[in-house]
């Protein structure tokens, strides 16, 4: 029987918008303890931003060859400059499989659930949701 999206995704609590500074979004994550956020506009899925995305803020090398005013400038830029916007995304009754084929293809740690439709939201599935549900089957055996 075919495990679906919608049964091992985390619900999605946590998304940001296109306005927050680059430090709100570290904020955001840091006190979630997550490495993707969908990022939307009017609940609608626009983009995602991960720690890969914020990877190249690196604020001491920035504060010593450029100064504080630089630094603060790249912690001040909106989540829409850093957000990755060709985002894949899959459907709460999308396979498992093929939500697994998508995150190896892409080179991904998260996929958001989307509804078909609206493209609304509803929430996101990351390796470690995939893990869990592998560990679950395999205590099971």
């Amino acid at each position: 029987e075919a495990l679906l999206a919608r049964e091992l995704m985390t619900p999605n609590r946590v998304t940001v918008d296109l306005n927050p500074s680059t430090a709100d979004a570290w904020d955001i994550m840091r006190e979630n303890e997550i490495r993707h956020v969908p990022v939307v506009d009017g609940g609608v899925l626009v983009g995602m931003l991960s720690d890969r995305d914020l990877a190249p803020v690196d604020v001491g090398r920035i504060l010593a060859f450029d100064g504080a005013t630089a630094a603060r400038a790249e912690l001040a830029r909106p989540v829409i400059d850093r957000m990755s916007i060709d985002v894949v995304s899959v459907h709460p009754e999308t396979d498992v499989s093929d939500v697994i084929d998508l995150l190896l293809e892409a080179r991904i740690g998260a996929v958001p659930v989307v509804r078909p439709d609206t493209r609304e939201i509803v929430g996101i599935v990351s390796y470690v949701d995939i893990l869990r549900a592998l560990a679950k089957t395999l205590e099971g055996v």
